[in-house]
């Protein structure tokens, strides 16, 4: 994707409209620019699920999402300026900064967007159960 013209990028255009990512926003990261920068970098990092999977895509800077095998190991993803990922519902993960620290991301959503993050252990969410079920049909 290019980020740097993020506005009218054919491809991220194409993006929305096929899964339906209705709204977003932009957040950037960094000591002096986000509210309450300490809690908000402790809050990401803490290993979390949402309901509803979670879209981001980096628009300049890098950090890293970290998520859980089907075996509950970490694995890290490098995220870097153009890279786009999407967080299935139900999956333990968390984010942080690298050596940077700095990103700014946009966060896209299907509808109005849910914020709720549910930290470890939310093992009885129908989310979380539907995507263990989905793990185990994978494998």
């Amino acid at each position: 994707l290019d980020a740097d013209n993020y506005e009218t990028d054919p491809c991220l255009k194409e993006i929305r409209r096929a899964e339906n990512y209705s709204w977003m926003d932009i957040v950037t990261i960094h000591k002096d620019k986000l509210p309450n920068y300490e809690d908000k970098i402790k809050t990401f990092y803490e290993e979390h699920l949402h309901l509803d999977d979670e879209i981001r895509y980096i628009l300049d800077g890098s950090g890293y999402f970290d998520v859980r095998d089907k075996d509950d190991k970490w694995i890290r993803i490098s995220m870097q300026k153009g890279d786009m990922i999407t967080l299935p519902a139900g999956i333990y993960h968390r984010f942080t900064l690298d050596e940077n620290n700095y990103v700014k991301a946009m966060r896209l959503f299907v509808g109005e967007p849910v914020w709720t993050a549910y930290n470890r252990p939310a093992d009885d969410f129908p989310a979380r159960k539907q995507y263990m079920k989905f793990l185990a049909e994978e494998a």
